[in-house]
């Protein structure tokens, strides 16, 4: 009797665990009561949430083998299937948000907007499509869309709606990797710092006066990890697990500016809750811990050419006639030198949900009715 007992306990002491491991691996563990409050969103940022953008605002070509898993087409993301704004978005039981500029696509934005384009920086300010510029695109947006509320347009955003949402901002990886493309030294690159949180300031004060409460502020992650940057970069400073360094320590001094940013927003913007999310940590856990997620060759892109280590080349990018991909994208982290696989986003959003990498710690569907499971 005894031993039986133990066997159970012992049981159970191991399936309690695994069962934890399944539920943070799978993404829909927060739901929105979306019967007294539908989820709206609205996103800014850069191709780290870009759901079509570019290819909707400049008919850039994003060809397959992008999007080759759970879409089994191009959809203008750049990875084989989804990204983290679009399994944020499942874990609501909201449709993906439709990039601003797709109104060819049919888009009826019924649960807001992503202004986020693959390129986009905060500086110079007025340069499609820079932050500054998806303001404006807002601002115009939100103009028009009150306009057909007026006139009685069923199913379009109302001001409540507007006051309500959820006001995604992930950007600045740009702004620094430019600067290092520009030859700029480590000094130069980290006086530029200052300037770039001034700008996303600036958007959270822009949204604030416009009504929002609701804000999701995502750091950037360790592009001094990304295949494109190690195989561009001569003399690199590379750290234990083969990252560029300078690049990494920049990306720090960032993440640290627009945490001190978030907290200063918190006590001057009356009743608004401003949300910092450390996504450089998941995103370097991952790669200093490839194995352990079941990652092979985490600084290798999945699609590109060259081969070991890197498979990047620049005149020879995923999509473009000579490239190809890996058979299996769920074994790598990076797909294409620059963005990350769905396998690894996966991972990513897991974290993010499990409001461990929170300031304050919040589960997502803070800002509508909510219901766990």
């Amino acid at each position: 009797m005894h031993s039986h007992f133990l066997s159970h306990f012992f049981f159970f002491f191991l399936l309690v665990p695994l069962l934890c491991l399944l539920l943070l691996s799978f993404p829909h563990t927060v739901h929105c009561q979306c019967s007294k409050r539908p989820p709206v969103i609205f996103n800014f940022g850069d191709s780290n949430s870009d759901t079509g953008g570019l290819a909707a605002g400049l008919g850039f070509p994003i060809n397959s083998p992008n999007g080759r898993i759970f879409f089994n087409r191009s959809t203008g993301r750049f990875s084989d299937g989804r990204l983290l704004i679009d399994l944020l978005c499942q874990s609501l039981n909201t449709s993906f948000v439709s990039p601003y500029l797709d109104f060819l696509g049919g888009s009826k934005f019924t649960n807001g907007a992503n202004f986020a384009v693959a390129g986009s920086a905060t500086l110079p300010k007025f340069v499609p499509f820079s932050l500054s510029i998806q303001l404006m695109q807002f601002l115009h947006y939100k103009a028009r869309t009150l306009e057909l509320v007026t006139t009685g347009a069923g199913n379009s955003i109302n001001d409540e709606g507007f006051r309500n949402a959820l006001y995604m901002i992930d950007i600045g990886q740009n702004d620094l990797s430019n600067s290092f493309s520009k030859n700029l030294t480590y000094a130069q690159v980290i006086k530029r710092i200052p300037s770039i949180i001034t700008q996303i300031k600036n958007a959270i004060n822009t949204l604030y006066n416009q009504g929002g409460r609701n804000f999701w502020i995502h750091n950037t992650g360790p592009f001094g990890c990304l295949p494109q940057k190690l195989s561009l970069v001569q003399n690199k400073d590379l750290d234990p697990y083969g990252c560029i360094s300078s690049y990494n320590s920049a990306a720090r001094v960032f993440n640290e500016g627009l945490r001190h940013l978030c907290i200063e927003m918190r006590s001057e913007l009356k009743d608004a809750k401003v949300v910092y999310v450390d996504i450089y940590s998941i995103k370097y856990d991952l790669i200093a811990n490839a194995t352990k997620y079941g990652f092979s060759s985490p600084l290798m892109a999945c699609c590109g050419f060259g081969g070991p280590p890197y498979n990047y080349n620049m005149k020879v990018t995923c999509g473009n006639p000579g490239s190809q991909a890996c058979d299996d994208g769920s074994k790598f982290i990076s797909w294409d030198g620059i963005h990350y696989t769905e396998a690894a986003n996966t991972i990513i959003a897991s974290k993010v949900l499990s409001t461990a990498y929170s300031t304050p710690r919040t589960t997502f569907d803070f800002f509508c009715s909510q219901l766990t499971i």
